[in-house]
């Protein structure tokens, strides 16, 4: 290892999360219901869409929470005010605000027009109206969970690739991919990426990523070849069928242009040749895909992007202890690794934590960063 390797890493390890047993995660009234940890919720995702330069999405989520706290919103309002589950980690105010764009986007509530145009005016008054006037439409879109399915994210699995490959991990990578959604971070063979100093790029690539890199690169290196790719979910979604690209594209804030772009690049990729997703929880197929036979030579890779907090308990348990079992049998010539994206509600950004069998089974904060892709921080 070089000096300047050998700096790298012990920066990285005077970071590293001490927790081995899952992905980092903030203590932000997670478990809480009720009353309060409604208004915690809503608060939350306020200052979360400002600090990711969100304002229109901000102010929509703010004037739902003013509908429902004041009783209006109809049935939508009522079924929010007695929601069962904890609302912060059940996302609450992106479903019905994903409902609310999606009901924007098919034009059938035109009044909602000027809020998503930044227009300033009784943003309140017109998002209650709208819940009340579209409750069968919007009553489903609180059943599940947002979609927010993101190629600029697939940013973070590359870096970490590239991490993995300066530790001496074989840079030939078998990846599965928990929570896929519609499949996009499944397809990030097809993009190309420029990572501060280094650039990974296939041949036709159908989108580029170029986050603002802050720090020093990944790595010297930039092999990463893909053994294979493939995912699960329990409701994945279809981006060849134009009603399920809709709900994707309702779950996208509208300030953030780029990403209309980056989806539109997906569906033609996916249009070209569909992703591989199995619909079947990740528990399952994670213990199913570790059984199998892994060839020498190639790092199987667990990774996973704001999904981890939307599994039970139990579930996270079962996947962890699935991981560490199949890591305790893990040679250099078949190695195994996890790559995980997930939100810190605390400070409002994601953090890029990575950890690998054998020798770096502690997680290691690698990088915080905007949740769609849009600047990096390397640490």
């Amino acid at each position: 290892m070089s000096p300047a390797d050998r700096g790298r890493a012990e920066k990285g390890q005077s970071r590293m999360a001490e927790d081995a047993a899952a992905p980092r995660q903030a203590d932000v009234a997670m478990d809480e219901r009720g009353g309060a940890a409604l208004a915690t919720a809503f608060h939350n995702q306020v200052a979360y869409c400002k600090a990711n330069r969100a304002p229109i999405t901000a102010g929509i989520v703010a004037a739902i929470w003013t509908a429902v706290e004041s009783g209006r919103g109809g049935p939508v309002g009522e079924r929010v005010r007695r929601w069962p589950g904890a609302p912060l980690p059940d996302a609450l105010p992106l479903r019905i605000a994903g409902g609310l764009h999606a009901l924007h986007l098919s034009g059938q509530e035109p009044a909602l027009g000027p809020i998503y145009a930044g227009a300033q005016g009784d943003a309140a008054g017109i998002v209650s109206g709208a819940l009340e006037r579209h409750a069968a439409f919007l009553l489903p879109w609180l059943d599940g969970p947002p979609q927010t399915n993101e190629a600029g994210r697939s940013w973070a699995f590359v870096a970490g690739m590239l991490w993995l490959g300066s530790r001496g991990l074989p840079p030939a990578f078998e990846c599965l991919e928990i929570g896929s959604s519609a499949g996009i971070n499944l397809m990030l063979d097809r993009y190309a990426y420029s990572l501060g100093d280094v650039r990974v790029a296939p041949n036709n690539a159908v989108l580029t990523l170029k986050p603002e890199w802050r720090g020093p690169p990944p790595s010297t290196e930039r092999k990463v070849g893909f053994v294979s790719l493939e995912g699960c979910d329990v409701a994945p979604l279809n981006l060849r069928d134009p009603a399920e690209a809709l709900r994707l594209k309702a779950y996208v804030w509208p300030e953030h242009s780029e990403r209309f772009v980056r989806l539109e690049a997906a569906i033609a990729a996916a249009h070209q040749a569909a992703p591989r997703i199995q619909r079947v929880t990740a528990a399952a197929f994670v213990e199913n895909r570790l059984r199998r036979h892994q060839a020498p030579g190639t790092t199987r890779v667990l990774m996973h992007s704001v999904m981890w907090q939307y599994m039970t308990e139990p579930e996270q348990e079962r996947i962890t202890a699935a991981m560490a079992n199949a890591g305790a049998q893990a040679t250099m010539e078949r190695p195994l690794a996890w790559l995980s994206l997930e939100a810190n509600r605390t400070v409002h950004r994601h953090e890029l934590t990575g950890r690998y069998w054998p020798g770096g089974n502690n997680w290691a904060l690698l990088a915080t960063a905007h949740p769609h892709g849009e600047w990096v921080e390397w640490l």
